[in-house]
């Protein structure tokens, strides 16, 4: 304490440096005190004194607070006064309002400039409810917020906020310059960290439907998914009620941890795996992209995971034909645990959910159909023993061991993977490699992969299937696109000089060089920041998404596979699907859709004449060429 300072002054000026650090309204609540002060203090002097206007009568305590009170909200009042004693007294309530008054229009105009700049700045509260959170940014949240935008359009007022290391009007620039319509969402963006509990709570996480949390850009970012969803479920003042959060981990090593910390209110998504297991699948089978991208895809089919009372007590094969308009693949036990494609006599139980295939929750209705079947044409189901296979595999990042280890996981013995690229690493990865068995062997070699020399020597139309992947890990986005481009470019010009068709699958970073890829006619394109993406939206709608993607592409569960339709029924006469469904089913199958590829006709969404949950009811013709899209176990 200081010299000369009382304990109750020293208390005094320290409740009101507390109170200047504590912000305006604390500020606004000690002028009111000192205005109280001073007009309680004159008008007690007043009645104390008996001291009054010149030719006036004495006034009361509570004549003088009011009269004080006047003089102190406005300085003109006391131009009236008439006595030296009065005037004295109304000039010194006068002068402390003048202070007070100054004080308060300066405390206001200073807290509603901070207000305005944490505006700005994107640092105040969230207000929403059942808002979906998107934390991070990344060059996959645009396909992220575009998929969420057609997700809410039957919703009444819905919201996206986002929070991230990125100032606030940069980030409405970019999605204002990106998402081209909105529709009936609103974006809020914030800027703070993330993996903050402090910050996560600006965007109001307690009210939330759910929660997206992207890999951001920069070293070590799964290290940051896992610390925002630990701040997430950890928060000492979090909700009693569950999250549902979906979050992106690029190297599988770091899921253990994130599922340690998230437990059952966490889907994660392995960027990379994911990526990988589509780009082997689709290698393998010409199309089989374009029904990933319809499953994944808001604008298209969706899976849902709902009870349906109709179907309890029924088998699944039965369960299967009661739907015309739906798709049903699947259910989901009490457990929680997915099942795709059961065996045909799998009763339904009570409290079980449907996972369903359909174009819309509404439109999901059975047992109102007529079902029409031609027997005559379902054919009896043969086995095929696959051969070995010959795969190129051009260009290498990060993707590569993967996709080398899930292609071994399904190859006939004797099959061969050639790998061919010139990144600096390549020798090491190579001796790294793991197969899962002995069925394929590996050789490479170290080429540019987009000279045609280099190329026409590998002799490209001996092998039966081709990847291109591009140099991410030693690129940006758009030049390593280029560089793709450009060796598509060279197999398409070897491909018509060789006059053969040549299987090739390549994986895209940005998916506005699609449209451009589309000219070298490749199979299939993988889009890599679209399908997680796709992949976000979607889990963070469904709580089950994770796990039936897990089984779709696990070689252990029930997979997509794309068979010819003669196979199933005799062509030549026309069909309804109701009986290509029963064929499947008489296989242990579950029919899902169709390719037809017909000239001519618009192809809009680009699915290559992939149909998905087609009408059981419509009769249609099939050709040689055409394929019936199958949920089977090998």
């Amino acid at each position: 304490m200081s010299k000369g300072t009382t304990p109750w002054g020293a208390r005094l000026r320290y409740e009101f440096d507390k109170s200047m650090a504590a912000g305006p309204i604390a500020l606004i609540g000690w002028l009111t005190v000192i205005s109280l002060i001073v007009i309680v203090v004159a008008g007690g002097f007043l009645a104390l004194t008996r001291i009054a206007p010149e030719g006036g009568q004495p006034v009361s305590f509570f004549e003088g607070a009011w009269e004080s009170l006047m003089r102190t909200m406005d300085a003109g009042a006391m131009g009236g006064d008439v006595g030296w004693s009065f005037r004295g007294v109304s000039l010194f309530v006068t002068i402390a309002g003048i202070f007070v008054f100054s004080a308060l229009i300066g405390v206001l105009s200073s807290g509603l400039e901070n207000k305005l700049e944490d505006l700005r700045k994107g640092r105040s509260q969230v207000l929403e409810n059942h808002h979906t959170i998107i934390l991070n940014w990344s060059p996959s949240i645009f396909d992220v917020i575009s998929e969420l935008v057609i997700a809410n359009t039957s919703r009444r007022k819905p919201r996206i906020v986002i929070m991230a290391h990125k100032d606030k009007v940069e980030m409405e620039d970019e999605i204002a310059t990106k998402v081209a319509d909105l529709k009936n969402t609103r974006i809020i963006c914030r800027s703070g960290d993330p993996t903050d509990l402090y910050d996560l709570n600006i965007v109001n996480p307690q009210t939330s439907r759910s929660v997206i949390v992207l890999s951001p850009e920069g070293d070590d970012p799964d290290s940051q998914v896992i610390k925002s969803v630990l701040a997430l479920v950890n928060d000492p003042n979090r909700r009693s009620k569950p999250y549902q959060i979906a979050a992106e981990i690029r190297d599988s090593r770091n899921a253990d941890v994130a599922r340690i910390v998230g437990g059952s209110e966490l889907q994660l998504i392995l960027a990379d795996d994911l990526i990988s297991r589509i780009v082997v699948h689709s290698s393998r089978q010409s199309g089989l992209s374009a029904v990933y991208s319809e499953l994944l895809d808001f604008d298209g089919c969706e899976i849902y995971t709902l009870e349906q009372p109709d179907i309890t007590g029924k088998s699944f094969a039965a369960a299967v034909m009661a739907y015309e308009t739906s798709t049903l693949i699947g259910l989901c036990d009490e457990g929680g645990k997915v099942h795709l494609n059961p065996p045909p006599g799998r009763i339904f139980k009570q409290g079980e959910r449907a996972v369903i295939i359909a174009e819309d929750d509404a439109a999901i209705t059975s047992g109102n159909n007529e079902i029409h079947i031609e027997k005559d044409a379902i054919l009896p189901g043969e086995a095929r023993d696959p051969g070995p296979e010959r795969t190129l595999l051009l260009g290498w990042n990060r993707r590569g061991p993967i996709i080398t280890f899930e292609l071994s996981r399904y190859v006939a013995p004797g099959s061969l993977l050639t790998i061919a690229a010139d990144t600096p690493e390549l020798e090491d990865d190579i001796k790294a490699l793991k197969v899962a068995n002995g069925n394929m062997a590996v050789d490479y070699h170290v080429i540019d992969t987009s000279s045609r020399a280099e190329l026409e020597a590998l002799d490209i139309p001996g092998y039966d299937h081709v990847l291109v992947l591009g140099y991410s890990d030693h690129m940006a986005p758009q030049p390593a696109d280029t560089r793709t481009l450009v060796t598509l470019l060279q197999l398409r010009k070897i491909a018509e000089q060789a006059g053969r068709h040549i299987s090739v699958v390549s994986e895209m970073t940005d998916v506005r060089n699609r449209e451009l890829a589309e000219v070298t006619r490749a199979d299939d394109f993988v889009v890599s920041n679209k399908l997680v993406s796709l992949m976000l939206a979607q889990a963070s709608e469904n709580e089950s998404m994770a796990a039936i993607f897990d089984e779709l592409l696990d070689e252990d569960g029930s997979e997509i596979y794309m068979r010819p339709v003669s196979d199933y029924v005799a062509i030549g006469e026309p069909v309804t699907f109701y009986t290509i469904c029963l064929a499947a089913l008489r296989r242990g199958e579950v029919a899902i859709g169709y390719r037809r590829q017909r000239d001519g006709g618009p192809d809009l969404r680009k699915l290559g004449g992939v149909t998905v949950n087609p009408a059981k009811s419509e009769k249609l013709l099939y050709g040689e060429t055409d394929s019936v899209i199958v949920l089977a176990k090998d």
